[in-house]
């Protein structure tokens, strides 16, 4: 459960400011927490507290509790079994009703939905078998309709249902044109939610085409409706779903007309809401200099003038006269502070410009060199997400080095590892084809791969890595840290849970560098993904460190980076870095290395191109919006977010 934060900093005065006026965009109230596990708390107090309500009532019936799949819940669940071990809450008074299955599908395999939400939650607590009502898709075909309206029966009038959707706006299987008054019943599923569904059953080939679900009608009898929604990825659908109109083609929107329902998500997941991305639209406002910035780069967006072209009238049609009179400065000195605080973040030496001024760059002179760690979640997100700055660090003469967390053997083709083989079978070096053949046809779906096969895959990973590195100078056998964290080895798409292990491995490597510079992936998309569990697990390790008085944290600086879908925002960044097209280039053929995951993407989400190209991609946008600000028009740059302990 994610603890990891931003920065905030300024944003909407909610002390003093009536509820009706912060929530006054929003058509389904929504509560936004700073993290995830915050939001998470205060879902299961909710559901506690439901529960015992209704057995004080002395209801001879059991509380009917709605309850979703998936990742979004997985927090929900850990609390709620926490909870329960704690002696704060019984089940033996509940009855459970899922929302949806694949179809057809065991229950007896991980993917199920039964399976996960069995493994998850229900068999670490007191709930009676015969109160989990979980459908079934197992069920014959011939028997599916009259089963289908015999749970939908049941399933009416749940006392209090907690979901999560999908990123289109889905609400179980009810896809986008569903219709709001549609039951429980089998639905045949778009091509696009079979591939999102797709890394669980190793391909989309496997992934079935049909599933159950609960009815958008059959879900808004409930009497309580709990929406949450965690990380960015799901910001586009929460800023559609609590502020824009109701329509099929967002399910989760129509859940606009329940009489009780209230959307919980975390600061990330808001960020599309205008309370988060435009404040000064909602109420009054704190004015600090980066939110500031935040709202003249909203208004350069706005008007599309560069900073130092907008005028007294730009700010006053835009709703941002509050801010002329919150700052002791006129528009046009608000230009010029803004414009200089943009131009300062720009520096084409990360780690500092040695012998110089560095009263207005982002990364002071000394110490120079400077001891450089770069933890990269697997083993190409350093190249791919600021591959430009690795380069100019390692150019530039600092003591480099990278730790690769985890090893990224599940990323690797079954195909990829019989061509490595075979090349090294070719040129003399044994031939081990054949024996790895039987080993991949031992495979079965939902099982964890082979050890003997992952070790394979690691090493394949951990060679292009290296290669990666070696491209632009740097030592892999001395500068390169293949930490190989526990929790991801389980062999499949599941991961296991963060363990003290984990943090001692990064501990130790912590305190052989002493770093003066850390870099972690800040990707806030998937809260249970592998990026945040490992950079929330490099940030406990430091945060110990600090506790336990080690003296050259003092002097170490924390900076974030992207991955290859998302960018800082620019009124966010911190330092940026420009590239020119020959470093460009350079950082292209380092990605290039990892050849394993060139041309075929293993885990592509809706975004079917290569890494190199998602990457370019989006620091050539940043370069020109940082152009359209008035800024130096560069090829492209890597930008970075500062991060206080």
């Amino acid at each position: 459960m994610s603890k990891y934060s931003l920065p905030q900093d300024g944003g909407l005065r909610l002390e003093g400011t009536p509820k009706d006026i912060i929530h006054r965009f929003e058509k389904i109230p929504t509560s936004i927490f700073e993290v995830e596990s915050d939001g998470v708390n205060y879902i299961v107090e909710q559901i506690i507290k439901a529960i015992r309500k209704h057995n004080k009532k002395g209801e001879k019936r059991p509380f009917a509790l709605g309850l979703t799949t998936g990742r979004t819940p997985l927090g929900v669940y850990h609390e709620l079994v926490n909870r329960y071990k704690a002696g704060n809450v019984s089940f033996s008074n509940v009855e459970v009703y899922s929302l949806d299955e694949f179809y057809p599908i065991k229950a007896s395999e991980q993917q199920s939905r039964n399976y996960r939400i069995h493994d998850d939650f229900l068999s670490q607590v007191d709930i009676l078998p015969e109160n989990v009502h979980i459908i079934d898709g197992s069920i014959p075909v011939e028997q599916v309709s009259e089963y289908c309206l015999e749970y939908d029966r049941m399933a009416r009038g749940i006392d209090l249902m907690v979901i999560g959707m999908g990123e289109h706006g889905q609400i179980g299987f009810n896809e986008p044109g569903s219709y709001a008054k549609s039951i429980t019943r089998l639905v045949q599923l778009s091509y696009q939610s079979r591939k999102a569904q797709a890394g669980m059953f190793y391909g989309v080939e496997h992934t079935p085409k049909m599933a159950l679900t609960m009815g958008l009608n059959t879900v808004m009898s409930a009497k309580h409706i709990i929406l949450m929604a965690w990380g960015e990825d799901k910001a586009d659908v929460i800023g559609k779903v609590v502020e824009g109109e109701a329509t099929r083609l967002i399910p989760a929107s129509l859940l606009q007309n329940h009489p009780s329902i209230e959307a919980v998500v975390d600061d990330p997941a808001a960020d599309k809401l205008t309370v988060k991305r435009t404040p000064w639209l909602v109420g009054p406002c704190d004015w600090t200099p980066r939110m500031v910035r935040k709202a003249v780069v909203w208004l350069c967006e706005m008007v599309q003038k560069p900073i130092l072209k907008l005028t007294y009238q730009d700010y006053i049609e835009n709703s941002l006269g509050e801010l002329l009179e919150a700052v002791p400065m006129n528009y046009h000195a608000v230009n010029i502070a803004v414009f200089n605080d943009m131009q300062h973040t720009i520096t084409g030496w990360p780690g500092g410009k040695p012998n110089a001024d560095d009263s207005t760059r982002p990364v002071p002179s000394h110490p120079y060199p400077k001891r450089v760690i770069i933890f990269s979640p697997h083993p190409d997100d350093d190249v791919i997400s600021m591959g430009g700055t690795f380069i100019r660090l390692v150019e530039q003469g600092h003591d480099v080095h990278v730790a690769y967390e985890t090893s990224g053997n599940v990323a690797v083709h079954d195909d990829v590892v019989i061509q490595d083989l075979d090349t090294a079978r070719e040129l003399g070096l044994g031939d081990r084809v054949e024996e790895v053949r039987k080993i991949i046809a031992t495979k079965r779906k939902g099982e964890p791969e082979p050890r003997a096969l992952l070790d394979i895959k690691g090493g394949i990973r951990r060679a292009e890595a290296r290669a990666a590195v070696r491209s632009f100078g740097l030592n892999p056998d001395t500068n390169a840290h293949f930490l190989n964290l526990p929790f991801y080895e389980t062999g499949g798409i599941k991961k296991g849970q963060r363990t003290e292990q984990d943090i001692a491995i990064i501990t130790d490597l912590l305190l052989k560098i002493k770093p003066h510079q850390v870099y972690l992936a800040g990707d806030l998309a998937d809260p249970h993904g592998t990026h945040r569990v490992c950079t929330e697990a490099v940030l406990e390790a430091l945060i110990r460190l600090k506790e336990a008085g080690e003296e050259w944290l003092k002097e170490c600086v924390i900076w974030l980076y992207r991955g290859a879908w998302m960018e800082w925002e620019i009124g966010m960044v911190d330092m940026a870095v420009p590239l020119s097209p020959d470093e460009l280039i350079k950082k292209r053929h380092a990605i290039y290395r990892h050849l394993s995951q060139k041309d075929i993407v293993p885990f592509p989400g809706d975004d079917s191109r290569e890494f190199w190209q998602r990457a370019e991609e989006r620091t050539q946008n940043t370069a020109r919006l940082y152009d359209l600000l008035g800024m130096a028009e560069y090829q492209a740059i890597e930008v970075f977010v500062k991060m206080e302990l």
